[in-house]
């Protein structure tokens, strides 16, 4: 039995509702072993011992995303008729987080939020008070300044301080 070229041999054949002859082959079947692992998106697993913190962000479930949890990006991109310049906007949010995260180093404890108003852009954000508040407000004006004259728009930074880390724990899982 011949089909499109191929020999196929019977033994190896199954039939798929009467309506199509699949041949088997050893090559043709990838077999692993199942994992339980927990693979649900924005769910993070607990812990035996609940060590792992959270932030208010990362505590709330995927579905109440605007509900009780913004969007980390704010853009008018969605709109009809503006789905020209996405790619640009995409481009520009991960460059601006990288640029933040390089430049405020180990310092941001919390998402970066990119809010887009208009032709400004608001990034905001919460920053330990681990450093001098004059090398915060060189870092402040030295990242707008950069930010503005590289995108060719106006930048503004909203920072907020805490003491450390573990005032922007929510909870322990």
């Amino acid at each position: 039995m011949a089909l499109s070229g191929f020999r196929i041999n019977l033994r190896n054949v199954v039939k798929v509702r009467n309506l199509l002859i699949l041949p088997l082959s050893p090559k043709w079947i990838s077999t692993t072993s199942v994992s339980q692992k927990n693979i649900r998106s924005g769910v993070y697993k607990t812990t035996n011992n609940r060590s792992r913190p959270l932030t208010y962000e990362q505590a709330q479930k995927p579905h109440l995303i605007g509900v009780t949890k913004a969007w980390n990006s704010w853009n008018a991109s969605n709109l009809d008729g503006e789905h020209k310049c996405l790619p640009e906007t995409i481009w520009e949010d991960v460059f601006i987080r990288k640029f933040m995260t390089g430049t405020w180093h180990n310092l941001f404890v919390s998402e970066i939020i990119i809010k887009r108003r208009q032709n400004l852009i608001v990034v905001a954000g919460l920053v330990s008070r681990s450093v001098a508040a004059r090398k915060m407000y060189f870092l402040l004006g030295y990242t707008e300044e950069l930010l503005s004259n590289l995108l060719k728009r106006p930048v503004k930074i909203e920072i907020q301080t805490v003491n450390s880390k573990k005032d922007v724990f929510f909870k322990w899982i």
